[in-house]
């Protein structure tokens, strides 16, 4: 009877070992597939750079369509370890199928999945709508954590596009970058706040999938110092440890900007450290001339808050990024900005300052105390005022 039973035992382990289960599998709605192709794609990103990025993912595997819309990946594959997979549609015409679309959650093209050994995944989704639909069966943490962000992902691009459709115009440039904000930062207070790595690198490019972070380099390096807490070897992690070098990154609030030598209006030199002087807050502004929410925030923000502020040790410096002297000059008088200090290396917008910051957009500004530590940035209209009118009540 003990034989009969090793024997069993033996042949059921054999049986399981050699199990064609696939390791991932679905079923998806073709109702409205037309112009897409009866093909699902598995492509590995092989490094955190690869998450979410067209054309740099490996194809691993491919699977026809068949007429019920199920489609699997064959038989478990030869991987040791757990592995993130980006499981891919395409269009018709459509020459790579590891091109990712990043543009819309409701019609984006892919979806990760975390894989482990042995495991066999489920998953539906509508082809048309295969990021926005997809759900996984009986989901482990990580994989309910993608679908967990993916839907904070979608309802903020909704609330995001709503905003848009209200503000245009070179004018509204600023409100757009504010609604753009808000919708980033939906997906870094997920990052902030799971405990697990890969939904967190997911959303990590998912808030930028271009890898623009000049406007949100704390969020970039508050990741970093957090994976390299949790899991320093991970070769992603050090990825990211290169993204989000400080050195790289621009002047983060906390440091201390450095002590440029400005070119003044004047003809005169002098540096950051001698304008501050003894102010109690100052704020370098980094506009230019031709730049629409520019000249209309010094007007509306700028010159209301020097004649409020001014006596009462509130400074500006306002460096443009000026090819013309004479249109500069013509801003300056025409909105009001004469009031505080300017200066410019007139070089247009490749110049020793934004190098220095390490910035490329405008508008920009910088908010510091009297020993030129960074307080805030990038604060504009209602923002701005409301921060120099809590700091001056409070110094």
């Amino acid at each position: 009877m003990k034989h009969l039973l090793y024997c069993a035992c033996i042949f059921l382990f054999l049986l399981q070992g050699c199990s064609n289960a696939p390791m991932i599998s679905g079923t998806l709605d073709m109702t409205e597939g037309q112009e897409w192709k009866p093909m699902v794609y598995l492509v590995q990103p092989e490094g955190f750079g690869a998450l979410g990025q067209s054309f740099t993912g490996k194809l691993l595997d491919s699977s026809k369509v068949d007429s019920n819309g199920h489609f699997q990946f064959g038989q478990q594959m030869k991987i040791k370890d757990t592995v993130l997979f980006e499981v891919v549609v395409q269009k018709e015409g459509e020459r790579y199928s590891n091109r990712l679309e990043n543009e819309n959650p409701e019609t984006d093209n892919y979806f990760p999945l975390i894989w482990a050994p042995g495991e066999q995944i489920v998953m539906k989704a509508a082809i048309n709508r295969f990021q926005a639909s997809a759900t996984v069966e009986n989901p482990s943490s990580a994989n309910a954590a993608f679908m967990q962000l993916r839907d904070i992902k979608k309802n903020a691009f909704v609330q995001y596009q709503e905003s848009l459709g209200q503000q245009e115009g070179d004018e509204q440039l600023l409100e757009r970058e504010k609604a753009h904000h808000t919708y980033q930062s939906s997906l870094m207070q997920f990052a902030d706040t799971i405990q697990q790595l890969f939904p967190a690198l997911m959303a990590i490019r998912w808030v930028s999938p271009e890898g623009n972070y000049e406007r949100i380099p704390e969020f970039l390096v508050g990741q970093n110092q957090k994976w390299k807490t949790k899991n320093p070897e991970h070769p992603w992690v050090k990825e990211l440890a290169a993204s989000a070098d400080k050195n790289k990154l621009p002047i983060l609030i906390g440091d201390q900007i450095p002590n440029l030598q400005f070119p003044m209006k004047d003809g005169s030199k002098s540096t950051l450290n001698a304008l501050i002087g003894g102010e109690k807050l100052f704020l370098l502004d980094v506009w230019a001339s031709w730049c629409a929410p520019c000249r209309l925030e010094n007007r509306n923000v700028l010159v209301p808050l020097w004649e409020k502020y001014h006596k009462d040790g509130f400074q500006i410096l306002a460096y443009g990024l000026e090819s013309s002297q004479q249109a500069w000059e013509n801003a300056i008088d025409k909105d009001g900005a004469y009031r505080w200090l300017h200066a410019s290396h007139v070089e247009g917008d490749q110049n020793p300052l934004m190098d220095s910051l390490r910035i490329k957009t405008i508008p920009a500004n910088f908010l510091l105390d009297a020993n030129g530590m960074v307080l805030a940035k990038n604060l504009h209209g209602d923002e701005l005022i409301e921060f120099v009118d809590d700091y001056m009540a409070r110094h």
